[in-house]
């Protein structure tokens, strides 16, 4: 259970609950009137009403679940890479998912997800974990993903995504070398027919992605890239719009044996602000080994 104090003022001094709860602790409607039906909300210990108007000095408190049982741990155990959990604390986790792993159920996909993997790390049922992926990483890309542990949290951090607040930076590996070094891709995206594959549309919404060549060897690219948009597929589908599919991308280029269902695409790098505290999370995460190998041999091709 996540409990959020805050003391009243002189300038929440004769306002209702109403009015103050939501503005102070950055609630939305939908969220509020969830609290106030399951008794989340207390004034100096005791449960409220919406319309009890308040004093200067009184202690209001929100109490959000957020899935933690006594006991439950934040340690990996052995059966999950040492590097699974990257940040925890009571209103998130940033993990570093593995590849081939999908972070939700979805369409044949109804076990194995990371959802449990989680689950089962914090001693949680599958079934009744809360769990708010904030941004979302495809089944065939590693890296860093961040989870709100209460829905909350959650509606906090999708408010920072796409803007400087929550910053992405992504790793590719592709068959072929953009023409240029560095580049904004700015080309719509739309769904091509009833399936899964996306691609560059005319009419399609708008997507922008920033790149940097950070090394080339033997017609491979290892590219750095920003999202400035978040559509599904947004980078696979732009590096092969340019010509420059991602390694082993069973969908927009070849499929690789040697990766074993994923594909060249690790998410490095995710900075957010913590939506409760206010404070700066930077974390970093090299690339996979399956990865590292398939540039190893151009390490020294710095451009």
């Amino acid at each position: 259970m996540r409990i959020l104090t805050y003391i009243t003022t002189e300038e929440d001094a004769g306002r209702a609950v109403r009015s103050v709860v939501p503005r102070r602790f950055r609630l939305g409607t939908h969220a509020f009137r969830r609290l106030k039906v399951e008794g989340g909300i207390l004034c100096d210990g005791m449960p409220v009403r919406a319309d009890t108007r308040l004093r200067a000095g009184q202690v209001l408190e929100i109490r959000l679940d957020n899935g933690e049982m006594p006991g439950s741990a934040l340690t990996p155990d052995d059966a999950l890479p040492p590097s699974f959990i990257r940040y925890a604390d009571e209103d998130i986790l940033i993990v570093s998912k593995g590849a081939p792993l999908a972070t939700l159920p979805c369409g044949h996909i109804h076990t194995g997800t990371l959802r449990e993997q989680l689950a089962a790390l914090l001693g949680q049922d599958a079934a009744s974990f809360d769990y708010h992926p904030v941004n979302r990483l495809d089944k065939g890309t590693s890296g860093l993903l961040c989870v709100a542990r209460h829905a909350h949290a959650q509606r906090l951090l999708t408010a920072q995504l796409h803007s400087d607040a929550f910053l992405r930076e992504y790793l590719a590996i592709t068959d072929g070398i953009p023409k240029n070094e560095s580049g904004v891709i700015d080309a719509p995206i739309a769904r091509l027919g009833t399936g899964a594959k996306r691609g560059v549309v005319s009419g399609g919404q708008r997507a922008v992605t920033h790149y940097r060549v950070e090394q080339i060897h033997k017609g491979r690219a290892l590219i750095r890239l920003k999202l400035e948009t978040g559509r599904t597929h947004q980078i696979r589908v732009h590096l092969s719009s340019m010509g420059c599919p991602i390694l082993g991308d069973y969908l927009y280029g070849n499929e690789l044996p040697e990766l074993k269902d994923r594909f060249a695409l690790h998410s490095a790098h995710l900075q957010c602000i913590q939506p409760v505290t206010g404070q700066m999370i930077d974390i970093t995460e090299p690339l996979p080994r399956e990865l590292q190998i398939l540039m190893e041999n151009g390490c020294g091709c710095q451009i």
